[in-house]
């Protein structure tokens, strides 16, 4: 908050990138021994920028029911594991084969792909360690953890980010189809973001009514993030962005544009996000943050 009471997003998303940082730093090893090798390759991509998003989302969820988002930070950085290994496993050449990711050569342009393979599933295995930390079941009950340990799973698996990118692999260069390109984003993108709101919130004590609300914010804002970066992939810039502009159409990819046309994506986009806020209807301005997301969703530029 500002000294005028207008909420600052900016200083928000920089205080708890911060330390998530901090977090990671202290959570992650250093390379060493005979696996170091792995270990650099996953230290590599976790450390190469990127907004952290899921993990400020956790932490969010879990302020908006009243809680305190330190008290989840190793689930929230359990997340940004997960989100950094799907990204390893989405630029190999069996992939999608990129050569850019945050700005800099992709994981298996340094390392080489066996390794980032490996790397990748290195990150997925310690998440759920890191969730299961000892530190974490000292204030949280272990029936909530496990709760989120299911629903996380979930959401990362065949169930979530994993069907749909299946999905989005099997459907490239096809004609497009709207029930389709719904599944992918839904399920490729959304899943994980609403697992990251609602993890928090539930660590956090939610009542059932809460997280409702909560799981709605999150499924909306997940889909309206995913049509974000398919119409940043039409008129976003390549040196913003840290990846290459327009590789989707050039890989024949379903998105919403490819559907709908750019502007009546905006449109969906814009609809998502107001109905995302509307979700938060009950809550006081400790959800601010989430309210604020919401409309950042769709205003970056990378």
């Amino acid at each position: 908050m500002t000294n005028k009471g207008v909420f600052d997003l900016k200083g928000y998303l920089t205080d708890k990138k911060a330390i998530v940082d901090k977090a990671l730093h202290t959570y992650f090893p250093q390379p060493e021994g005979p696996a170091s090798d792995v270990i650099r390759a996953m230290r590599y991509s976790l450390f190469a920028g990127g907004k952290r998003l899921r993990p400020i989302l956790c932490m969010g969820g879990s302020e908006a029911v009243g809680g305190s988002g330190t008290d989840v930070l190793p689930v929230a950085c359990s997340l940004e594991l997960i989100h950094t290994y799907s990204l390893i496993h989405d630029d190999l050449p069996v992939m999608d084969d990129d050569d850019l990711r945050r700005g800099k050569p992709t994981n298996h342009k340094v390392f080489g792909e066996a390794v980032a393979m490996l790397a990748g599933d290195g990150l997925l295995t310690e998440a759920f360690h890191l969730i299961t930390a000892e530190e974490l079941s000292d204030h949280i009950p272990p029936r909530a953890i496990l709760k989120v340990v299911r629903m996380i799973a979930r959401a990362a698996g065949y169930g979530g980010m994993v069907g749909g990118q299946v999905v989005d692999i099997q459907w490239e260069g096809k004609t497009a189809d709207f029930p389709v390109v719904e599944y992918i984003h839904t399920h490729k993108t959304g899943a994980m973001i609403t697992a990251s709101v609602t993890s928090g919130a539930m660590l956090a004590g939610g009542d059932k009514s809460q997280l409702q609300a909560i799981t709605s914010y999150g499924e909306k804002i997940g889909l309206a993030f995913q049509i974000a970066d398919d119409i940043l992939d039409i008129v976003g810039d390549s040196e913003a962005m840290g990846k290459t502009a327009g590789a989707d159409e050039q890989k024949g990819k379903m998105t919403y544009p490819s559907v709908l046309g750019l502007e009546k994506s905006k449109k969906m986009q814009s609809e998502l996000v107001n109905s995302a806020v509307d979700s938060l209807k009950e809550f006081d301005r400790g959800a601010e943050p989430l309210r604020q997301i919401a409309q950042y969703v769709i205003e970056r530029k990378k």
